[in-house]
């Protein structure tokens, strides 16, 4: 693909991964404020202590195939039916394994009421294997626009079945039918968006030439979910369901706000990095721009959102939800970077290395696990600082590999991102000392968002920040192309 046509897709590719995962997280935002406010943290604390095996059953009842199909250079109808029945048949079996397991899952939590509580969430991981394909085929041909619409419809119908079953007193249930549905009418509309029909054709040597990529990508997925998630298994085992609700609660806003960026990298970065070819310079050139549109974002979003975290739960869900205001503060600050470690991981599998994203992330979750373990004794939020300092660290360690892989130099990195990382951290800074006194939760809400955003605007402008020129310079062609 030439290169003004692959720039082009690439910023389209952006903006309606942006608007879809902000107006996404903002519904998300939305129905999770009223159904906080019906619902109490061990509520929060039922459903987050399944979310590790509804999570881990779930990557892997789709195998790991999503990102194969799009990684592979030609794709054939026969290797996309062939991968649709094997992940219908994993994902069936694996229901019926989770279904008898579900009362050792509720004996563990000392939660007989689990039994089917976790049967309705595990339906969840049937419809992603059978919806598998049909996204993978969207993906691949970074079709964001409509999967943005798909997902939209989704949350809202999703949510409003929530709020719903929450309103009428069915506690943990409304969370669970919230999920269930999601998920289920993510299926439905995929299917008709993505206009593929199976057929009855199954060759195993179609899926045995995706399979090395597939299983180094489905254990790099099923290690961070495992280890994404060990702090409320942790939690809900130890220190009970009220604890590990103030935790989901937190991590759950921490996550609406990074993923946004992440879900748009996500739906362009491997795209884009598979279409850049074998050229490690254009590599070079292309993970540099993105990395700087990425960190240009993140870095004010992540730390504005940590100041306004006390405002914005109090006014959102109430005072009983304030001790996960701690969570969040931390969070924010690996949320920052989560970003870029979802770009390095693009960039690896884009260029078929996921052994490296595999074996990186992997020793990255065993260091992580034993850090966890070791602080343990010293609480919740000593356990996540240590998280979130190893976490940082371990960007050099992807860094590294990069350099390995296409020659991209830590010194260019670092002179992308600091510049971002020292404005915004002054900005916010300073937003935060000169309204700290300011009592109203309002208008202190109000003052923080608005002193931040305009600073953070005026000096990226003073400097002459090249991404708001180019976002200027994208609508105007867009405009210039409808009047045509």
């Amino acid at each position: 693909m030439a290169e003004e046509e692959l720039k082009k897709r690439t910023a389209k590719g952006l903006l309606w991964g942006g608007i879809g995962s902000g107006a996404f997280q903002l519904l998300n935002l939305l129905f999770g404020i009223f159904l906080a406010r019906l619902l109490t943290p061990a509520d929060y604390g039922v459903i987050g202590a399944l979310t590790l095996f509804s999570g881990v059953a779930g990557m892997l009842s789709e195998s790991g195939f999503i990102l194969a199909i799009v990684n592979k250079r030609e794709v054939t109808d026969r290797d996309l039916n062939s991968v649709f029945w094997f992940n219908v048949v994993v994902s069936l079996l694996l229901y019926a394994v989770l279904f008898f397991l579900a009362p050792l899952i509720a004996e563990f939590y000392r939660m007989p009421e689990m039994v089917p509580l976790s049967r309705l969430l595990f339906l969840g991981f049937v419809f992603g294997g059978l919806s598998a394909t049909p996204t993978a085929i969207l993906f691949r041909n970074m079709r964001v626009k409509e999967r943005t619409q798909m997902m939209l419809v989704a949350v809202t119908l999703s949510g409003t079945v929530g709020v719903i079953c929450a309103y009428h007193g069915w506690g943990y249930w409304g969370l669970a039918m919230q999920n269930t549905v999601y998920s289920g009418s993510m299926a439905v509309l995929l299917w008709i968006k993505c206009r593929w029909l199976p057929r009855a054709e199954f060759d195993w040597s179609a899926i045995k030439s995706m399979l090395p990529f597939s299983l180094k990508q489905l254990a790099t997925s099923v290690f961070t979910h495992i280890n994404n998630n060990f702090f409320a298994l942790l939690l809900a085992r130890f220190y009970g369901m009220r604890l590990t609700g103030f935790y989901t609660q937190g991590n759950k806003w921490v996550a609406m706000c990074y993923s946004t960026l992440t879900m748009t990298i996500n739906g362009v970065g491997q795209p884009v990095f598979r279409e850049a070819g074998d050229d490690p310079q254009r590599l070079c050139r292309i993970f540099r721009k993105i990395l700087r549109f990425t960190v240009f974002i993140s870095f004010p979003a992540m730390f504005g959102f940590a100041i306004v975290s006390p405002q914005l739960i109090t006014i959102a869900i109430t005072d009983k939800w304030i001790d996960c205001v701690p969570v969040m503060q931390i969070l924010c600050v690996w949320g920052a970077f989560m970003p870029v470690s979802t770009l390095y991981g693009n960039l690896f599998n884009a260029i078929n290395r996921p052994g490296i994203y595999m074996w990186t992330t992997i020793s990255l979750g065993l260091l992580q696990l034993l850090c966890v373990v070791g602080s343990y004794r010293f609480g919740l939020n000593v356990m996540l600082m240590v998280y979130t300092v190893l976490n940082i660290l371990w960007l050099l360690v992807w860094q590294r590999s990069a350099f390995r892989c296409i020659g991209l130099r830590l010194r260019d990195v670092l002179a992308d991102i600091s510049p971002y990382l020292f404005i915004s951290a002054t900005v916010i800074g300073f937003t935060e000392f000169v309204t700290k006194g300011i009592a109203n939760n309002f208008l202190a809400l109000g003052a923080k968002i608005a002193m931040a955003a305009t600073l953070y605007f005026l000096v990226m402008k003073l400097i002459g920040a090249s991404e708001i020129e180019e976002v200027k310079e994208y609508f105007k062609k867009k405009k210039i192309d409808e009047d045509a």
